[in-house]
Protein backbone atom coordinates (compact mmCIF):
# COMPACT_ATOMS: atom_id res chain seq x y z
CA UNK A 1 0.00 0.00 0.00
CA UNK A 2 1.46 3.37 -1.10
CA UNK A 3 2.61 5.96 1.81
CA UNK A 4 1.03 9.31 0.89
CA UNK A 5 3.37 11.98 2.40
CA UNK A 6 1.72 15.81 2.06
CA UNK A 7 2.98 19.09 3.07
CA UNK A 8 0.08 19.28 5.35
CA UNK A 9 1.60 15.97 7.40
CA UNK A 10 3.13 18.01 9.83
CA UNK A 11 -0.31 19.30 10.86
CA UNK A 12 -2.53 16.29 10.82
CA UNK A 13 -3.13 14.30 13.66
CA UNK A 14 -0.60 13.75 16.31
CA UNK A 15 -1.42 10.02 15.77
CA UNK A 16 -0.68 9.60 11.28
CA UNK A 17 2.48 12.08 12.07
CA UNK A 18 3.80 9.71 14.42
CA UNK A 19 2.65 6.06 11.86
CA UNK A 20 4.79 8.37 8.98
CA UNK A 21 7.75 8.50 11.18
CA UNK A 22 7.46 4.96 12.01
CA UNK A 23 7.54 3.98 8.31
CA UNK A 24 10.10 6.21 7.50
CA UNK A 25 12.69 4.49 10.69
CA UNK A 26 11.67 1.55 9.87
CA UNK A 27 12.40 2.07 5.92
CA UNK A 28 15.46 3.51 6.72
CA UNK A 29 16.82 0.78 9.29
CA UNK A 30 16.05 -2.03 6.79
CA UNK A 31 17.73 -0.28 3.85
CA UNK A 32 14.14 -0.88 1.52
CA UNK A 33 13.71 -0.12 -2.01
CA UNK A 34 11.69 2.41 -2.28
CA UNK A 35 9.71 4.04 -5.06
CA UNK A 36 8.97 7.72 -4.52
CA UNK A 37 6.41 9.17 -6.85
CA UNK A 38 6.35 12.94 -7.48
CA UNK A 39 3.58 15.33 -8.11
CA UNK A 40 4.53 15.79 -11.99
CA UNK A 41 4.82 12.07 -12.29
CA UNK A 42 8.57 11.68 -12.48
CA UNK A 43 9.70 8.36 -10.32
CA UNK A 44 13.17 8.16 -7.88
CA UNK A 45 14.10 4.56 -6.90
CA UNK A 46 16.47 4.19 -4.02
CA UNK A 47 16.61 3.72 -0.73
CA UNK A 48 15.81 6.05 1.93
CA UNK A 49 18.50 7.65 4.20
CA UNK A 50 17.79 10.46 5.95
CA UNK A 51 14.48 12.51 6.56
CA UNK A 52 13.40 15.53 8.30
CA UNK A 53 10.66 17.75 8.47
CA UNK A 54 10.54 19.05 5.21
CA UNK A 55 12.32 16.66 2.87
CA UNK A 56 14.07 13.41 2.49
CA UNK A 57 17.34 11.95 1.06
CA UNK A 58 17.07 9.07 -1.36
CA UNK A 59 19.96 6.98 -2.41
CA UNK A 60 19.83 5.32 -6.00
CA UNK A 61 21.92 5.86 -8.90
CA UNK A 62 22.25 9.37 -7.78
CA UNK A 63 21.52 11.15 -3.82
CA UNK A 64 18.62 13.27 -3.84
CA UNK A 65 17.31 15.28 -1.63
CA UNK A 66 13.35 15.49 -2.44
CA UNK A 67 11.17 17.75 -0.71
CA UNK A 68 7.66 16.08 0.87
CA UNK A 69 5.54 18.84 -0.56
CA UNK A 70 6.65 17.56 -3.91
CA UNK A 71 5.82 13.59 -3.14
CA UNK A 72 2.72 12.17 -4.73
CA UNK A 73 3.13 8.79 -3.09
CA UNK A 74 5.53 5.90 -2.00
CA UNK A 75 5.72 2.40 -2.16
CA UNK A 76 8.39 -0.48 -1.79
CA UNK A 77 10.04 -1.85 -5.09
CA UNK A 78 8.02 -4.87 -6.26
CA UNK A 79 4.99 -3.46 -4.52
CA UNK A 80 1.93 -2.00 -7.24
CA UNK A 81 2.16 1.85 -6.41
Amino acid sequence: MPLKLTADSYEASAPQHQAELFYLQKQIQTRTPMVIVLEDGEQIEGCIEWYDRESIKVRGKTKVLVFKSAIKYMYKVGDQG
